[in-house]
Parts: structure tokens; sequence; C-alpha cells
């Protein structure tokens, strides 16, 4: 239960109290036009009723006490208020209109979506009334007793018009109010699901960049283990080729924490790495002792981002993928251009390329194709060697 110092517990204290001062307000209300009608009907000694005595006032009172009932049980308050009419009329005290006690009972019932509770009790107790007046052959079935009558009706059906209105109203406020909370939600939801997919690719990307950092630093370290008695200047180049690859590799690294360490969600940047930058790839490879050629066909065309970053990934992951298992001297990168796609192929003259242990460098390259509509196939060469091939939507999208 919240305390009363909370926003929420104060506007429902302030509703419950608006709302019984507004019932106490009404059941005073009723009780003293009750009361006011069986004084007049007294002093103008109309013939055939019994005399008023406590008792009398005493429905008066009961009458407007249930009003302080009607939001709770807005049913029973309409049923107990016919009934105490009904008696009230049957032991022939002074006659009172039905209007006043039953307007708050049939609008309350009605608001609340009890319609046919409202509509019955209305027709029903109508119904007995005039009935009874009839069966008794009583002498006030005249002009007088019709206008009554049909007073009473027209303000049954107002108020019970207007309860079932309200009612109406309030569901569709609550409609739009549960719709716009819905909106609100699949709002955040969606930039969650955004930042999420942005931090999952980065983090993909900087797997790729650290992979092939460490898979050329392990290549060189061994270079240079085995030439540092015999080739000091061999041994001296692959510490150099270390340092540089990783360099590039925190470089890279401190960028990324930049971004994942920012206290806004990370927004949508620049890719790690491009086509671009395919020398340097060639470079490293060929420090670690494979040669690799690039084939270009068709004409070269400005890549979408997503695109550029996805073929440049699928190379670095394809040439550590040779470096590190096929055993290759040679490799060769084609990057096709064509109309509505990229074809990028990584062959070698290894013994396989497949690899080895719990990597997951084929499966993220192919999820990257998938990612962008397009699709990637892996498998041996009928020649010997290993293929990649990988066929990108240029105008492919996340």
């Amino acid at each position: 239960m919240g305390e009363v110092g909370d926003p929420s517990a104060r506007g429902a204290l302030a509703r419950l109290d608006r709302g019984l001062l507004i019932d106490v307000a009404l059941g005073l209300f009723v009780s003293v036009s009750v009361s006011l009608t069986i004084m007049a009907d007294l002093a103008s000694g109309a013939p055939g009723t019994r005399d008023a005595d406590p008792i009398s006032y005493m429905f008066a009172v009961a009458l407007g006490g249930l009003m302080l009932l009607r939001r709770r049980w807005p049913v029973g308050t309409l049923l107990t208020t016919l009934a105490l009419l009904a008696v009230y009329h049957a032991v022939d005290y002074p006659p009172v209109g039905v209007a006043v006690p039953t307007a708050a009972a049939f609008y309350s019932v009605a608001e609340r979506g009890r319609l046919r509770w409202a509509i019955g009790g209305a027709v029903g107790f109508l119904t007995l009334t005039t009935a009874v007046r009839v069966v008794e052959g009583d002498e006030r079935l005249d002009f007088l007793f019709a206008y009554e009558l049909i007073t009473a009706v027209t303000l049954a059906a107002a108020v019970i018009a207007l309860g079932d209105a309200v009612r109406s109203r309030r569901g569709w406020q609550d409609e739009i109010r549960r719709r716009a909370a819905v909106a609100d939600l699949e709002r955040e939801q969606e930039a969650a699901r955004r930042v999420e997919q942005e931090r999952l690719r980065i983090a993909r990307e900087l797997h790729d960049v650290l992979a092939h950092t460490l898979s050329v630093i392990s290549i060189q370290a061994d270079v240079a283990a085995e030439a540092l008695v015999d080739d000091p200047a061999l041994s001296r180049g692959a510490l150099g080729a270390i340092r540089s690859a990783s360099g590039d590799a925190l470089a890279e690294l401190r960028s990324t924490l930049r971004v994942l360490r920012a206290s806004q969600a990370p927004q949508p940047r620049a890719p790690l790495g491009g086509l671009r930058q395919l020398d340097r790839i060639v470079g490293a490879a060929a420090e670690g002792g494979l040669d690799v050629s690039v084939d270009v066909e068709g004409e070269p065309v400005q890549l979408p981002a997503l695109v550029d970053a996805a073929a440049h990934r699928i190379v670095q992951e394809s040439i550590t993928n040779v470096l590190r298992h096929a055993h290759a001297t040679a490799a060769t990168v084609e990057l096709c251009y064509g109309p509505r796609s990229l074809t990028v192929r990584v062959s070698d003259d290894g013994h396989g390329g497949v690899e080895a242990g719990p990597g997951f460098g084929i499966q993220g390259m192919r999820e990257r194709a998938a990612l962008l509509g397009g699709e990637l196939h892996v498998g041996s060469r009928p020649a010997g060697g290993f293929l990649v091939e990988a066929t990108l939507p240029i105008g492919g999208s996340v």
C-alpha cells in the first residue's frame, strides 16, 4: 500500500474524498426532498392515506442513506431503493415521487455497465406501481398521475442514458490510455532491441579484430623465435609486425570501449573496417608468410556502410583461418561487383582451411551475410585448398 506522501496514494484519497462528499450531499438531498414531499402531502390533507409518523420519515432517511452505498453496490442499492418505495406505498403512507430517490440508483447501475438491471428495474417498478393503482381502483388515476408517470419514465430514461454515456466515455478514455501505454512500451522495447543489436554488432567486430590480430601475433612470434639466432633481421621484422598489429588492435579496442562505456545508449557509428583497409590485411598476411593477391571484377561502386564492413570482416576472417589452419602458401581474394550484389571469394592452396576447435569465425561470417539478406558458402575446392564465397546484396540492410 502506498504511503500518504506517495502521489498515487494522495490521488486515490482525493478521489475518495470527492466521491464521498458527493454521495453525502446526494443522500441529504434525497432525504430532505422526500421528507418535504411527505410534509406537503400531509399539510394538503390528501384523502385515502394514513398520517405521516416517525417511521415514514425513517423511510426518507433510509432512502438517502442508500446513496452512500451506490458506488460499491450499485445493483443492491437500486433493488433496495425500489423495495423501500414499494413497502412505503404498500402501507399507504403519503405518496412520494419515485424519480428523486431512484435517479441516482439508476444512474449508478448504468454507469457500472449493468444496463439490463437498470432498464429492468425501471420497467418493473413502474409497471408494478401502475398495476397496483389499477387493481385498487385508485381514484388518482387521472391526468396528474399520467403526468407523474411520464415524468418518472422520462427522468429514469435520461439518468440511465447519462450513466451509460459516462461509462462509454470512461471506457474510451481507458482504451486510449491503454493504447498509449502499449505504444510507449513497444517504443521502449524497440529502442532496447536496437541497442542490443548495436552492442552485438560491436562485439562481433571486436571478436573479428582480436581474432585476426592474435593470429598474426602468434604467427609472427613463431617466426621471431625461430629466426632469433640465425636471422636477427627477420626476427626484428617479425617483432615489428607484432608491435604494429597489437597497436592497431588496441586502438580499435579503445574506440569500442568508449562506445560501450558511454552513459547514453550507443548510436550506430561508422564501421570499424572496410574494403579500403584491405591492404592492411594483405600486408599482415604477407608478414605471416602468406602471399595474398587481390583481383577485382566489374566496376567498383560506393558500397553501403554495412555491406562494406561485412565484406571486410569476411575477408579478414577468411585470411585468419588460412593462416591458422590451412597450411597454405598463397591465397586469392576476389571482389566481383555486380549491378545488385557484391561477391567476395577467398581461396587458398592449402590442405583444408576449416576451423579447428570451438571457433565461431565461419558461423560469424554466415550470420553477417544473412543479416544483409545475402548468403555464404564454404567448402573444399576440387583442385585443392579451401573456398569461402559470400554474396552480399548492395541494397541490403539489417
